[in-house]
C-alpha cells in the first residue's frame, strides 16, 4: 500500500513541479517577491546569516545542556530513592 502510494505520488509531484516552475521563474521577470536586489542587499543577507547560524547553534547546545544537567538531577534523586529501603516497597 506504501509503495503503490509512493509510486502514484513521486511523479505526480514531480510533474507538478515541471508543470508550475516555468510561471514562477515568469512573474515579476524573474526577480522575485523581494523585486530588483543590489549588492549591499547580498551582502547585508549574507551577515545575517554569518550570525544567525552560529548563534542559533550556542543558544540551542545551552539548550541541550540545560535539559542534560535537569535529565542527570533527575535520575540521581531517582537512585537516592531507589537506595533508601524504607521506599523500595515490600512487606
Amino acid at each position: 500500500m506504501r509503495n503503490r502510494l509512493l509510486a502514484i505520488l513521486l511523479p505526480l509531484s514531480l510533474l507538478a513541479l515541471l508543470v508550475l516552475a516555468p510561471a514562477a521563474s515568469a512573474f515579476n521577470d524573474g526577480r522575485g517577491f523581494y523585486g530588483a536586489t543590489s549588492d549591499k542587499d547580498i551582502v547585508d543577507t549574507g551577515f545575517i546569516l554569518v550570525i544567525f547560524f552560529p548563534t542559533f547553534v550556542f543558544l540551542m547546545s545551552m539548550l541541550q545542556r540545560y535539559l542534560d544537567k535537569r535529565k542527570e538531577a533527575r535520575k540521581a534523586a531517582q537512585k537516592a530513592l531507589m537506595s533508601n529501603a524504607q521506599w523500595r516497597g515490600g512487606w
